[in-house]
């Protein structure tokens, strides 16, 4: 399980508790591997694997637990994980390269190279840049409802983007997206006269040695050393089943792509080293460095959690990349976080630092705690205990959230029912945004279904309401609320934030 490790050994430090631990004159990463295996402990993280770059080498690279729980395969620094997000940085570098070909341009319109994208008000549909994309800055958050757990032709997500309202004037504010990047690294592989996958394959994978890394999740199929994905199901940490592992592959360029940590140390060197590989300069310097220039600002109330530890004077996006300064250093990173599992990669060039981690636990914030203890050795700063510190930063935000769900449970009302029986609520409903769910009726219950991935019994809550919940119970519960017409009909349906008009029954047959 312990292939590759370049740390100093442990022993000197087993008889000291992690809080006193001090890193040392000698290596700055003395103690680290002690370290990350009592904070995996802590966090019930199943497997995870951690790798570290410093001045063009890999000073660290390790596994740590199990690929599956209830299995003792370990983790190793070649067992694959979902990039998630971090697949970002790779369409934006592919993008890069194309800019640097002058077969695009960072200004380019959008509807230069894809004719029907159109937004809902016609300056952005005009104004509207391949920076715009890459920046999140487009005026609305993720359509995620157009991708996650449903089987859509790209070209109908960005055919229903003219019915997105936006949340923010053009170009105002900040509000990830996933689509609009996805949107960007499609505009890239046309650009080659190939696709998204392929550049990325021929001009970064392969130049980098990136043997192990796969653009989808598709590709993962029949593979052996991969890692399964958890999440924690009414109360219990177990294994996601049955979502297969391209959740992402319908906006590949956003986020489908799978690695290993000792394969990312290749990207991180690449990085590190501005953009050349081997004496070869893959992408000018000019055009790599656009990379890290703000883009977008963040307030700190939407950046992460993590700012109010570390306090930063600055928070900002690039073209793929989240910026801020740490310990007066500026740091790039970004995260991923895809259905049971989590990712991040973090650098700081001034420093020719880098790190990777991937674990496979739903949103284990973990990660963060990592990058930042890695960040601290090299910067010679003193002992600070970042997995305790966010630990109770985030325990603290699951309280919050279980008062939530506490509270929404006190606000059911009791000995209610439904206005009209169960039958008649099956049907089909619509929305020229959100698409068609349909309800059916048998054996006396309700069944949503929106996709195979997203489909729910529905248990009666109160008045026309129902708890939706998911047959896949990783994926929670919702409401679903039936609306009545002045007919005593029901004309539609409320559900994930959308109203969805009822189909009549001759137009649904």
């Amino acid at each position: 399980m312990r292939a590759v490790t370049l740390a100093v050994c442990l022993l000197l430090f087993a008889s000291a508790p992690l809080s006193a631990q001090d890193p040392g004159a000698g290596d700055p990463l003395a103690g680290f591997d002690a370290y990350v295996s009592q904070a995996v402990s802590d966090w019930g993280v199943p497997g995870l694997a951690v790798a570290v770059v410093k001045d063009g080498a890999v000073v660290f690279a390790e596994g740590y637990g199990v690929r599956r729980l209830g299995d003792d395969e370990p983790v190793d620094v070649h067992t694959l994980f979902a990039n998630a997000s971090t697949t970002k940085a790779f369409t934006s570098m592919a993008v890069a390269m194309m800019v640097d070909a002058g077969k695009l341009s960072w200004d380019d319109p959008v509807s230069k190279h894809v004719p029907g994208f159109v937004l809902y008000d016609p300056y952005p549909t005009r104004e509207i840049t391949i920076r715009d994309l890459l920046s999140h800055r487009v005026g609305f958050g993720d359509p995620w409802y157009l991708w996650w757990g449903i089987d859509l032709d790209f070209s109908e997500v960005i055919g229903r983007l003219r019915f997105v309202e936006p949340q923010s004037s053009f170009r105002s504010a900040y509000a990830y997206n996933n689509v609009s990047f996805a949107t960007a690294g499609i505009i890239a592989g046309q650009a080659d006269g190939t696709t998204w996958d392929e550049l990325v394959i021929e001009r970064i994978l392969q130049p980098l040695g990136m043997e192990e890394t796969v653009t989808q999740g598709l590709h993962v199929q029949g593979k052996d050393n991969v890692a399964a994905i958890h999440d924690v199901i009414d109360d219990t940490l177990r294994e996601i089943s049955g979502t297969g592992v391209g959740l992402v592959d319908p906006i590949a360029p956003a986020g489908s792509m799978y690695s290993s940590v000792m394969d990312m140390t290749r990207w991180l060197r690449f990085l590190l080293n501005e953009g050349s590989v081997g004496g070869q300069q893959l992408v000018s310097e000019e055009v790599f460095e656009e990379l890290f220039r703000p883009q977008t600002l963040i307030p700190q109330r939407n950046f992460y959690p993590t700012a109010r530890l570390t306090r930063p004077r600055f928070t900002a996006y690039g073209l793929g990349w989240f910026l801020q300064d740490y310990r007066g250093q500026f740091v790039a990173f970004h995260t991923g976080s895809i259905d049971g599992t989590v990712a991040i990669v973090g650098l700081l060039p001034d420093h020719e630092l880098g790190v990777v981690v991937f674990a496979n636990r739903d949103h284990t914030e973990l990660r963060h705690a990592l990058m930042l203890r890695v960040f601290d050795a090299y910067l010679g700063e003193p002992w600070r205990d970042w997995s305790s510190e966010l630990k109770e930063l985030y325990d603290g935000f699951a309280a919050e959230a279980a008062e939530q769900e506490e509270k929404f449970r006190n606000e059911q009302i009791l000995d209610t029912e439904p206005t009209l029986p169960l039958a008649e609520y099956a049907g089909t409903y619509t929305d020229r945004l959100f698409g068609s769910v349909s309800v059916s009726y048998g054996d006396g219950a309700l069944i949503l279904e929106r996709s195979p991935y997203l489909t729910a019994d529905l248990e009666h809550w109160h008045y026309d309401t129902f708890l939706a919940v998911y047959r896949n119970r990783w994926v929670g519960e919702g409401t679903a609320t039936f609306v009545i017409g002045s007919d005593g009909k029901v004309k539609a349906l409320e559900l994930m934030g959308a109203t969805l008009i009822r189909v009549p029954e001759e137009e649904s047959d």
